[in-house]
């Protein structure tokens, strides 16, 4: 801890000045748990402010300037200093926006930086309508907590809870998740609780935020189970309800669960979700947690009292993987634990594949059992931003795979009994790729970052150039082009909006019955869905060869007598089959949809 602090005011628009010419300076009293407190009253949104820490070292007293670690904004970047933001000024118009259940959700992930050509929340208005179009129901913003420089994916944050100044700040964030629930969509928030980025990073000076007893891949592990935890733990979990209080957001996705360290009895994870049903009763509304983690622990949804952190869903990295080897036949890194129809049948099947047994790529048995949780708690991809951006080359499944490929994936990814989540652009066959780009202004850092990239690409076996994350053509590559008037483009969106009807219409998410069958020999994969009066067939054939034998696949779905709703090979689709066809006929590539009304 500082043996002593003190804060110094100014004016918001002028470039800084020493602070003997800045304004008002306060020492700071020293009260419980190590915190600091002045007053101060009347200071207007535009103030600005440093924090200046007193710590005495052989026998001289050394002032260090600091920006707030709590700042809402900003405005000068991470080592400029914070400004005064009041946000409760902002006038909402959504009173009585609910968002929808969990069940119900599709999300689409998207990067503010890129995703136009402004870069910034205001310039995402224009696209609000589209979305909902289309028949998302949740806008996922990758994180946007102050980072280094203009552009970054936003892992690299330093500032939990200040809005990042090129998109916008804080006014602008709350100005789109208003329009957003103004056109019927939820907006979920992508947050960093595992690391901070090393660039403008200060908040080891003000406290013991950080540990060495564990380390992480990104940065120094944050510190929820040592020694004045208690605080850190509370830093955090005030930042989670800030978003939800002040900025109104519906979901947060914690970002790599697997890197916060907390071997207490009551973890960090389970404090957090039990303070977010809090406030989602003081708010009236249901707030969501859902967590990234790639240790396939039932651990993460199981409820409170047995011992879980009780979070409402976590991502699913083993649905990504038994589709993506399937279509791609990438054996390198982690996908050599994943390639056949079987796998992705063991997934829909059991949640995940790995659940206890033995993986070739970590050398160890891994996971266990999540098979009695609704699949419904479980969020599904055949694209996000990591699995595209961590490539070498940012190559999307445009890119990698045909047409008829692409429709496959989107088929079984938005038909499943999950929740779906579409990443940026996916939808009308984006070909930009997603490249990892940085905005760092110390050297040592960027010369970092580029060897770390080196190092990742080693376990896949990919060669090519590694794109410069530093050079600002590897950000604008990245851009997306919003081609969807263009075709194939055009009949690509069309498909995901037929998809996402479909699965509204029959609420594949809902309560039924699921039948799961895989043919290795013919690479199909067969899911049979009954729900009351109706029951729906769907068969995706994974392989190259055309199968026709319609009597071996009502034998397979023990049933007859159905109507064809949707082919992906039909010529409507751009596809080479037949629409007029009422044949069971799968094409290599392709998938079918079956209905029957007269199950009992």
């Amino acid at each position: 801890m500082m043996a002593a602090a003190s804060a110094s005011f100014s004016a918001g628009p002028q470039s800084p000045k020493p602070r003997a010419e800045s304004g008002l300076t306060l020492e700071m009293e020293r009260v419980e748990l190590g915190y600091f407190l002045a007053e101060v009253a009347d200071l207007p949104d535009d103030c600005r402010y440093m924090y200046a820490l007193h710590a005495e070292k052989d026998g001289t007293l050394k002032t260090s300037e600091r920006p707030d670690p709590a700042s809402k904004f900003q405005p000068e970047g991470v080592h400029g200093r914070s400004q005064v933001v009041d946000l409760d000024d902002f006038v909402w118009t959504d009173s009585e926006w609910r968002a929808p259940a969990l069940k119900d959700t599709v999300f689409y992930e998207l990067h503010v930086g890129t995703y136009t050509r402004e870069g910034t929340f205001d310039a995402l208005h224009e696209y609000l309508p589209k979305l909902a179009e289309l028949g998302v129901t949740t806008i996922e913003l990758m994180p946007v907590a102050q980072f280094p420089g203009a552009h970054n994916w936003g892992y690299d944050g330093v500032y939990p809870y200040a809005v990042q100044n090129t998109y916008g700040g804080p006014g602008a964030l709350q100005r789109l998740v208003n329009a957003a629930h103004g056109h019927g969509l939820a907006v979920a928030l992508d947050v960093v609780y595992n690391h901070m980025g090393p660039e403008g990073n200060y908040l080891a000076d003000f406290g013991p935020y950080f540990t060495r007893r564990y380390k992480t891949p990104w940065g120094e592990a944050l510190n929820f189970d040592g020694p004045d935890s208690e605080a850190v733990r509370r830093f955090f979990i005030d930042n989670a309800i800030q978003w939800f209080e002040k900025y109104h957001i519906d979901v947060l996705r914690l970002d790599a669960i697997h890197g916060i360290f907390d071997f207490s009895a009551s973890p960090f994870l389970g404090e957090l979700q039990e303070h977010v049903v809090e406030a989602g009763k003081r708010l009236g509304r249901e707030l969501i947690l859902v967590a990234e983690s790639d240790l396939n622990d039932s651990k993460v949804l199981r409820s409170r009292d047995k011992s879980g952190y009780g979070i409402a869903a976590q991502w699913n990295d083993d649905f990504h993987h038994s589709v993506h080897t399937l279509l791609t036949h990438e054996s390198n890194g982690y996908y050599r634990d994943f390639g056949t129809t079987a796998d992705l049948a063991t997934v829909i099947k059991r949640r995940w594949l790995y659940s206890g047994q033995y993986s070739k790529f970590r050398k160890t048995r891994h996971g266990n059992s999540a098979q009695d949780f609704a699949r419904s708690r479980l969020v599904v991809y055949s694209q996000n931003h990591d699995q595209v951006g961590n490539r070498t080359c940012g190559e999307r499944l445009s890119e990698l795979v045909g047409f008829e490929s692409q429709k496959l994936a989107a088929g079984v990814t938005l038909l499943s009994p999950f929740v779906p989540l579409i990443f940026m652009g996916e939808e009308y066959g984006e070909m930009a790729p997603f490249l990892y780009f940085t905005d760092h202004g110390d050297p040592d850092l960027v010369r970092a970052v580029r060897e770390g990239r080196r190092a990742e690409f080693v376990e896949f076996g990919w060669h090519d150039d590694i794109p410069d994350p530093q050079d600002p053509g590897t950000f604008e590559r990245s851009r997306l082009h919003h081609s969807y008037d263009k075709e194939p483009h055009r009949t690509t969106r069309r498909f995901y909006q037929e998809l996402l009807r479909l699965r509204r219409e029959h609420d594949l998410a809902g309560d039924g019955h699921w039948q799961v069958i895989s043919d290795e020999s013919k690479k199909v994969l067969i899911l049979l869905r009954t729900r009351g009066s109706e029951a729906l067939t769907m068969l995706f054939n994974f392989g190259d060869e055309m199968l026709e034998e319609t009597a071996e696949f009502e034998t397979e779905s023990g049933v007859g007598g159905w109507a064809r709703i949707l082919c992906s090979s039909d010529t409507k689709w751009r596809g080479p089959g037949n629409d007029g066809d009422d044949r069971i006929q799968l094409l290599p590539q392709s998938f079918l949809v079956l209905q029957n009304e007269s199950v009992e």
